[in-house]
């Protein structure tokens, strides 16, 4: 092979390289991201249901929506309800691509002007979730939030069983590093036999001017221990 030859070939190869730099590094970066669809994340013992909702694994055929009227649903299992007259809301679907999550998306919102006088994400839980529930159980739901500024965020379980609607609520530890609540069901007048549904009302208090993203979402189920 003659110099002129092996300059080429090295121009050839140089090429080459710069193509499989490219490769290697845009695949390092999506094989990084969380998987879609994952239902991983950590569960207490005895975990007998647990659930990330769609939203927060599944990438959305709308992903966002601006001026969201109250009612609105974000994918099939999420609604905002507001009572403003003018919305200055936006809802959004964000890639998660941060080394500590494991939720493939997240969501967020931005509230600018608000002259209503509440403001809650309803979230829809499965039949599952339901499905040979007792009072002996607890339901834990956790979350990653991230906010602008400082405010309060009440997560409200209600279980419709006959006529009747069951609700406990919980405020957010938001300070906290891990961000848990759990709903007892030993102190409800829960009538087992007759359990329909199940939602959850995430109330957002004074929510003007604020940007909150939740990274991730997650509820399980565990009966409680037994003494």
């Amino acid at each position: 092979m003659t110099l002129e030859q092996l300059r080429a070939e090295r121009s050839e190869a140089r090429k080459l390289r710069y193509h499989l730099n490219e490769l290697i590094s845009h695949a390092d970066n999506r094989l990084a991201l969380p998987m879609i669809g994952s239902h991983a994340f950590p569960k207490p013992h005895g975990t007998d249901w647990s659930w990330r909702p769609a939203i927060w694994r599944e990438p959305l055929a709308v992903p966002g929506r601006s001026s969201v009227l109250s009612k609105t649903q974000l994918g099939h299992e999420l609604t905002l309800f507001h009572d403003c007259q003018h919305s200055e809301l936006t809802l959004r679907q964000l890639r998660n691509t941060r080394e500590a999550d494991l939720a493939p998306f997240g969501l967020r919102m931005d509230v600018f002007s608000f002259d209503g006088s509440f403001l809650s994400l309803v979230l829809d839980l499965p039949e599952a979730a339901v499905r040979g529930l007792q009072q002996r159980h607890l339901i834990r739901m956790d979350t990653i939030v991230e906010m602008e500024k400082s405010l309060e965020i009440f997560a409200r379980l209600n279980i419709k069983h006959g006529p009747n609607t069951e609700q406990i609520v919980r405020e957010l530890p938001l300070h906290e590093e891990e961000i848990m609540v759990e709903f007892d069901l030993a102190y409800s007048k829960l009538n087992e036999k007759r359990i329909e549904r199940a939602w959850i009302d995430l109330i957002f208090e004074n929510p003007q001017m604020s940007q909150v993203i939740l990274r991730d979402l997650t509820f399980s189920r565990r009966p409680r221990a037994e003494f």
